[in-house]
C-alpha cells in the first residue's frame, strides 16, 4: 500500500529532481498525485496474470551452502544438484554460473550480504539451454565488483595469489578441477581475466550470440556478455554452441544474431592459410615476462601453418575515454531505472528487479567504495554534460568498431596479450574503515588495459593459456571478426594439439585442496 504524500513531501521529492514548486503548487498537485499512485497500488494488489519462462527440470532441491573443508579456495556460494537432458552437447558435464546468473530456487545474493535470503523464480537463458543440453548444474560462484561481502577465492596455482575478476569463484572452481564448464560475465574483461590468470579457456563471444535474459545488468549494458570457461577449448566449443543463439527473451539481440551456430564441426580444422596479427598497442603496456610468454605462443601458430605479422589498430589504446563515459553513465541509468533496465517488452524477473532495487537505494550505504564513486562520478558527468556524454560514447562506437574490422581485412585474427601482467597476490582485507575505503578505491585498472576494447566493440576475444612464469599462467587473446567466434576456437584447438597442455594450465598436485584461509 502507498503513503498519502502531503505537500511537503511532494514539494521534497520534486526538489530532488529539479523542480522548485514549493508547498502552495505542490497542493495543487496533491489530488493528481493521489489518484495516479491509487490507480498503480490497485494494480499491484490485483492478481494480475504474468506468464513467466517455462522452467525446464523443475525438480530440483535448494541446494547448500558449502563449508571451506568442502570449498578451500573461496570459490562457491553455493552448491547444488541440478539434473538436465539425458542427452546432448553437455551430457556428463558439471555447469556452473556466476552469481549475477539466476537459477531459479537456487538462492541468489551478489556477494552480499544484504541480499542474503533472497531466491530467484527463474532460469536465465543459458541456464535453461545448458540443462537441455545435458549439462548437470553444480552450483553459483563468487563474484566481485558488486559488492563483495565475501572472502576472496584464491588461485589455485598459487593460493597467495587472486584469480582475477571479477569471475573470481568460476576462475578457482574451474583451475581446481571442481567443475567443468562455467559461465561468467564479462563487462570489461572478466570472463578473460580469471581464465588469463587461472590457466583457463575463456569466451567473450560476440555482442548478443549469447542471451543475457535472466543474468543482472548493473551496469551499462551495452558492453556486457556472457561467456563460457573450461580447461579444454572443446569445452568451451561445446558449451558456446549448446547456449548461443537468439533469444526472444533478450531486448539486446539484434537481427543478425542467428538461430544457432556450429562450432564444433570445424573445430580440427587447424591453422593453415591463416593470417594472425599481433597487436602491437596489446604489447606495449605488457610487462617482458608476458610479452616473451605470448611471443613463443606467436611462434606456435607459426609453426603449425598460420602466417603470422605485425598489425596497428591505435584505438585500441583509445578507448578507455569513451568507455568511462559510457559504463559511468549506463550504471547511474539502471540505478535509476531497475537492475534490467527499461524500455523493451518482454519478462522482467520482478523478484529479482525488487530485491535489487532495494538494495540499491535503501541500502546504498553498503555498496562498496568503488560503486559508490561511479555513481557520484556519474552524477558530475550528467550535470556537466546533461546526457551528451553517454550520447557522444555510443555514436563514437562505429569508429572503433570500423578500426578494428579495417584491421581484421587484412588478417583473419589479432592477438595479444590477454592481461599484461601476471595475477597479483591477494591483499588482506583491511580492519580501519578508513584504509579498506581506499584499498576499494585504488584496486589497479590496468589488468583490463587489452580486455575492455572488445567490451566497446563487441568483437568476439578468447583467452587462451599461454605458458606460465614462476609457477602463475599467462595468456595470450584472441580476437576476431563478429560471429566468427568458430575460427578463434579452431585457433585456439590448434595451439591446445600443439604444445604441452597439462604443463600450461595444470595445478601442482600440493596446491589442491590444501586449506587456505580463514572461514567466510
Amino acid at each position: 500500500m502507498h503513503l498519502t504524500p502531503d505537500a511537503k513531501a511532494i514539494a521534497s521529492v520534486a526538489e530532488s529532481i529539479g523542480a522548485h514548486i514549493g508547498e502552495a503548487e505542490a497542493e495543487q498537485y496533491r489530488p493528481f498525485l493521489i489518484d495516479a499512485l491509487r490507480l498503480v497500488d490497485q494494480f499491484m494488489q490485483e492478481r494480475t496474470v504474468t506468464s513467466p519462462p517455462p522452467l525446464l527440470f523443475p525438480n530440483r532441491g535448494p541446494g547448500y551452502r558449502p563449508g571451506l573443508d568442502e570449498d578451500p579456495y573461496r570459490a562457491w556460494l553455493w552448491k547444488c544438484d541440478i539434473g538436465g537432458a539425458d542427452t546432448g552437447l553437455l551430457a556428463g558435464k558439471r555447469v556452473s554460473f556466476k552469481d549475477h546468473i539466476s537459477v531459479a530456487r537456487i538462492p541468489q545474493v551478489f556477494t552480499t550480504q544484504a541480499m542474503e535470503g533472497f531466491v530467484p523464480d527463474v532460469d536465465a537463458t543459458v541456464v535453461t539451454r545448458v540443462l537441455a543440453a545435458g549439462g548437470n548444474v553444480i552450483g553459483k560462484h563468487m563474484l566481485n565488483g558488486f559488492v563483495g561481502d565475501y572472502a576472496q577465492p584464491l588461485n589455485p596455482h598459487n593460493p597467495a595469489h587472486a584469480t582475477g575478476g571479477s569471475s573470481t569463484g568460476s576462475g578457482a572452481a574451474l583451475a581446481a578441477g571442481e567443475v567443468d564448464i562455467s559461465f561468467g560475465g564479462d563487462q570489461g574483461g572478466s570472463v578473460r581475466l580469471p581464465a588469463a590468470h587461472c590457466g583457463l579457456v575463456g569466451l567473450k563471444p560476440t555482442y548478443g550470440l549469447v542471451s543475457h535474459f535472466g543474468a543482472g545488468f548493473g551496469a551499462e549494458m551495452t558492453v556486457d556478455h556472457i561467456g563460457p570457461m573450461a580447461r579444454r577449448v572443446e569445452d568451451v566449443a561445446a558449451a558456446l554452441q549448446a547456449v548461443a543463439g537468439y533469444d526472444p527473451l533478450d531486448p539486446r539481440q539484434r537481427r543478425e544474431v542467428p538461430e544457432s551456430i556450429d562450432v564444433l564441426s570445424d573445430l580440427d580444422g587447424g591453422l593453415k592459410g591463416l593470417k594472425i596479427g599481433l597487436l602491437r598497442e596489446g604489447f606495449a603496456a605488457s610487462d617482458p615476462e608476458v610479452v616473451e610468454a605470448n611471443m613463443e605462443a606467436s611462434r606456435v601458430f607459426e609453426r603449425a601453418g598460420a602466417e603470422v605479422t605485425w598489425v596497428s589498430v591505435p584505438e585500441h589504446a583509445q578507448v578507455d575515454g569513451a568507455y568511462q563515459a559510457l559504463t559511468l553513465e549506463g550504471e547511474a541509468a539502471l540505478f535509476d531505472a531497475g537492475f534490467y533496465g527499461t524500455g523493451y517488452k518482454g519478462y522482467y524477473p520482478q523478484s529479482t528487479v525488487t530485491a535489487i532495487g532495494r538494495l540499491w537505494h535503501d541500502r546504498t550505504d553498503l555498496l562498496p567504495a568503488r560503486r559508490k564513486l561511479n555513481l557520484i562520478a556519474a552524477e558530475f558527468i550528467r550535470q556537466t554534460y546533461q546526457g551528451g556524454a553517454y550520447a557522444r560514447a555510443q555514436n563514437a562506437r562505429a569508429g572503433f568498431v570500423a578500426a578494428f574490422d579495417r584491421a581484421l581485412s587484412s588478417v583473419d585474427i589479432l592477438a595479444l596479450p590477454t592481461t599484461p601482467t601476471l595475477a597479483l597476490k591477494v591483499q588482506p582485507k583491511a580492519t580501519d574503515p578508513r584504509q579498506a575505503v581506499e584499498d576499494n578505491l585504488s584496486r589497479p585498472a590496468r589488468g583490463a588495459s587489452n580486455t575492455r576494447p572488445t567490451n566497446y566493440t563487441g568483437h568476439p576475444a578468447l583467452a587462451v593459456p599461454s605458458g606460465k612464469v614462476g609457477g602463475l599462467p599467462t595468456s595470450i587473446q584472441l580476437v576476431g571478426r563478429n560471429f566468427e567466434d568458430g575460427l578463434l576456437l579452431r585457433a585456439a584447438y590448434a595451439f591446445q594439439q600443439a604444445v604441452d597442455w597439462e604443463a600450461y594450465t595444470g595445478v601442482e598436485p600440493a596446491n589442491v585442496g590444501e586449506p587456505v584461509g580463514a572461514a567466510r
